[in-house]
């Protein structure tokens, strides 16, 4: 339901903008996130934004690099990655929360996910 895309290969101090959009339909969802995951890691929450008013919220490692943003219509959201570093390595994948938790941060809070993109950053 959530295809996520726009990942790739990309040296360190480079940028790359992920996409996500909701196939077929939009989502009566409070807000979305992203969250990334690298090999033998626990998935990280990376930023979340709320449909309405734009609220938004970045993990510590990404703040002021990242940039969550959403489409017109109520069916696509983006990450602008900036100044890429090795350690944003991961597969990033986007979810959508059907109504606001107490921590927009833990993947539970989230019922959709789309499959993941691979970014991989080189040194």
């Amino acid at each position: 339901q959530l295809q996520a895309s726009g990942g790739g290969l990309v040296q360190a101090g480079g940028s790359l903008r992920l996409s996500c959009a909701a196939s077929g339909r939009t989502f009566s969802t409070y807000g979305m996130g992203w969250f990334r995951q690298a090999p033998g890691k626990e998935r990280e929450f990376v930023a979340t934004i709320a449909w309405s008013g734009g609220t938004t919220y970045y993990g510590d490692s990404v703040k002021g690099r990242f940039t969550i943003s959403t489409g017109n219509a109520k069916n696509s959201v983006y990450l602008q990655m900036n100044n890429l570093k090795p350690a944003d390595t991961a597969v990033y994948y986007c979810a959508g929360s059907s109504y606001r938790r107490s921590q927009m941060v833990i993947p539970a809070s989230y019922d959709y996910w789309g499959q993941g993109t691979q970014v991989t950053v080189s040194s």
